[in-house]
């Protein structure tokens, strides 16, 4: 296999990695005012507590591989997503912030700023992200110098906004599921309902999205029609989509929780499928695009990234591994707790 191939599956699995482990996160953070009472917000954010910091390194290897593997897409991409970085990073801060901040005092007043102040913060950065991703699927004003020739109001465009408003339900689906299997009592009752309808709302923008792709975007089903084996992600996305309800009816939430995670991942792979070989495709002229080739970094250097990436990846699947392990199961309060 081509190191630039390599590096291309590479940066998709990050991806895919983020997007499930902090998607969960983030969907807790987007449910968060649906929360009734301070005990059961209390019992929401230790859910997530002992995870999430590490659930977002996933998002920073994921920059850090894309700088190394491919600088000039890097450079490219972040300089027209300039400001929408800008504002996902200061949710990144502002999440975090509200987790560790919220019960440093009972004061009701301090806690329902912060309480605010997570759901914001998860709203945004999930909905700028898929803004962000639907661009890049959709191609973004790229001139010959490979440097970024748009605005910031036309990355407003349709098809990117509803893939901000699917990214979002996905998260929240994904939330609810997992925070139904870590809650209990009443609680788990009301996370059981909103599964429904953030399930609901994920099936109506997911056909919409894919409408749009298909009736919009040309080189949306290129690769499919090249290689019609990888019509077995699509066919793998729907049914892990229609698993998810089913497994709820035979009262297997952590089978849905995996139907939901598979969904993640295969939504991914058909992103990639769609974009390949191309990273940062220019909609002004395909011949002016990034690809994993002429966007690449030297051969030595991606060797050497590799090595480093066979001897570390084991390494972060074992932590991730061990860290889920010891916080299994349903999530209760003491002293410790946020």
């Amino acid at each position: 296999m081509e190191l630039e191939v390599l590096w291309f599956l590479l940066l998709g699995v990050l991806l895919a990695g983020y997007a499930i482990l902090d998607g969960f996160d983030l969907g807790v953070g987007i449910l968060h005012p649906l929360i009734r009472d301070d005990t059961e917000r209390r019992l929401a954010l230790n859910a997530i507590g002992p995870l999430w910091d590490g659930n977002e390194v996933w998002l920073v290897t994921f920059g850090g591989a894309l700088f190394a593997a491919f600088p000039e897409v890097y450079a490219t991409l972040l300089s027209g997503f300039y400001l929408p970085v800008m504002v996902m990073l200061v949710g990144l801060v502002g999440r975090a912030i509200s987790l560790e901040f919220r019960s440093k005092t009972t004061s009701p007043a301090w806690r329902r700023y912060w309480d605010a102040s997570f759901f914001l913060s998860s709203f945004v950065v999930t909905a700028v992200f898929g803004v962000a991703l639907g661009n890049v699927v959709r191609g973004i004003p790229i001139g010959a110098d490979h440097e970024f020739a748009g605005t910031l109001l036309g990355l407003f465009n349709p098809f990117s906004l509803a893939v901000g408003a699917l990214a979002v339900a996905g998260a929240a689906m994904h939330g609810s599921i997992y925070l139904y299997l870590k809650t209990e009592g009443d609680l788990q009752a009301r996370v059981h309902r909103w599964i429904h309808w953030t399930f609901a709302v994920f099936v109506v923008l997911f056909l919409l999205v894919t409408a749009l792709a298909v009736l919009t975007i040309e080189h949306a089903t290129t690769n499919f029609a090249r290689w019609p084996a990888a019509w077995i992600i699509v066919a793998l996305n729907v049914l892990s989509i229609a698993n998810i309800p089913r497994a709820l009816y035979l009262g297997r939430p952590g089978y849905a929780f995996v139907s939901s995670t598979c969904t993640i991942a295969a939504l991914t792979f058909t992103v990639a499928m769609a974009l390949f070989p191309n990273l940062a495709l220019s909609s002004l002229d395909p011949a002016w695009s990034l690809d994993i080739y002429n966007g690449a970094s030297s051969k030595a250097t991606l060797g050497l990234m590799a090595i480093i990436a066979a001897i570390g990846m084991p390494l972060v699947l074992s932590y991730t591994g061990i860290v889920y392990w010891v916080f299994r199961g349903k999530v209760k309060l003491d002293h410790h707790s946020y």
